[in-house]
């Protein structure tokens, strides 16, 4: 190589900071079209760190919660995806969750949400607690639903003993031979 290329491609590392040049290609955003949310010029590491920080919170909760097996598992995943693409428009690609502003929006408030859930500690019965049976025909109030499926229309009852009796007919006429089934004779 000439010396030349040699310089200018040098230029371009320094120019980089230090990093590859695919870096250097890449296309800085300027707005995110969404008003009152600024662009976030280091966003993957932005998003990393709060990945990284929800994964180690939501230890606090109960390994068989719904609620932390769902928030593992998509952090994990958006984790994993920022890790391996350096591009923030290939992360948003890639998540298809928005822009990677909104995603940090997302990941800052399920951290606020999961510092709630840790403190109202909603999985957790306490001892001695007791659940109220109602054991008597006590009208049910009208803003608690009722759990009772509607009583099926006489129709349907109709349908049912029609068929049944047909079925019932059917097998009286062509009682079941004794023995595996054969050739006619």
């Amino acid at each position: 190589m000439g010396r030349w290329v040699e310089q200018k491609m040098f230029g371009r590392w320094l120019l980089s900071g230090g990093r590859s040049a695919g870096m250097l290609l890449a296309r800085v955003k300027e707005t995110t079209g969404i008003v009152g949310l600024e662009v976030v010029p280091n966003a993957r590491e932005v998003l990393i760190d709060l990945y990284d920080r929800t994964l180690r919170e939501i230890q606090a909760v109960p390994e068989n919660e719904g609620y932390r097996k769902s928030v593992e598992s998509f952090t994990r995943h958006r984790l994993q995806v920022c890790r391996e693409e350096e591009d923030w428009e290939q992360i948003e690609k890639r998540l298809g969750c928005g822009q990677v502003e909104e995603l940090i929006e997302e990941a800052r408030d399920e951290l606020t949400l999961l510092a709630k859930m840790i403190e109202w500690d909603d999985w957790g019965v306490p001892a001695g607690y007791e659940v109220e049976v109602i054991e008597n025909d006590a009208p049910i109030p009208k803003h608690v639903p009722h759990h009772r499926p509607p009583r099926l229309p006489e129709e349907f009852f109709k349908t049912l003993e029609a068929l049944t009796a047909a079925a019932a007919a059917k097998s009286s006429d062509n009682p079941p031979k004794d023995g595996p089934p054969g050739p006619a004779q």
